[in-house]
């Protein structure tokens, strides 16, 4: 279990709702179910005295309805660059056992499907984000503008940050756990984070 824990970097999801995604206004997905991919790249973080910086870390989500009121499968990909200590402080932080952000989200779970340690290249290009696990998922998006700038949300009922960039994904596929996701033109959200456990 990892000490006091603090990352901070950039993240990004793409799922398979219309713009702008309903589940963070706790409404039901558009299209029935949800499947979301949600990826991060970490800029600088510790876990206790194990440096986490650099490494990246990613969920594949899948519920069968609205993400409040249905178990979720969950997937989880961690780096395959980080150390041992690194991959068990990865993994106690996404799975909630080192309290913070994630910790919320424990009660939700109903199954976690798989841990991985993969390769993940993840890209921050101006506008638009990528990831991919090579043989596993490819996830690409781009910001939305507007008039005045980026399309942004602020203070959503559930989300991973407290304000985001809306995006459109490109691309959205993943091939695992029985799962075989292909589509694009769908949400996406994107921004910095800043996360610190207890």
């Amino acid at each position: 279990m990892p000490g006091a824990w603090s990352l901070a970097g950039d993240y990004f999801e793409a799922c398979n709702c219309e713009t702008a995604c309903p589940c963070v206004f706790l409404g039901d997905p558009s299209h029935g179910d949800c499947t979301v991919m949600v990826a991060w790249h970490i800029d600088e973080g510790k876990a206790g005295n194990v440096p986490l910086g650099g490494l990246n870390f990613a969920l594949a989500v899948h519920t069968p309805g609205n993400m409040m009121k249905t178990k979720w499968e969950v997937a989880v990909y961690v780096d395959e660059r980080a150390s041992a200590a690194q991959k068990d402080a990865l993994v106690g932080i996404v799975s909630g056992q080192a309290g913070g952000l994630f910790a919320g989200l424990g009660p939700l779970i109903g199954k976690v499907v798989g841990v991985k340690s993969v390769r993940m290249d993840f890209s921050v290009d101006g506008k638009k984000r990528s990831l991919k696990i090579p043989g596993i998922a490819e996830m690409q998006a781009e910001a939305l503008s507007g008039p005045a700038g980026e399309t942004t949300l602020t203070n959503m009922s559930f989300s991973v940050t407290p304000s985001v960039t809306v995006g459109r994904s490109t691309k959205l596929s993943l091939q695992d756990h029985g799962w075989n996701w292909d589509l694009s033109g769908r949400n996406s959200f994107m921004s910095p984070f800043a996360y610190q456990g207890p």
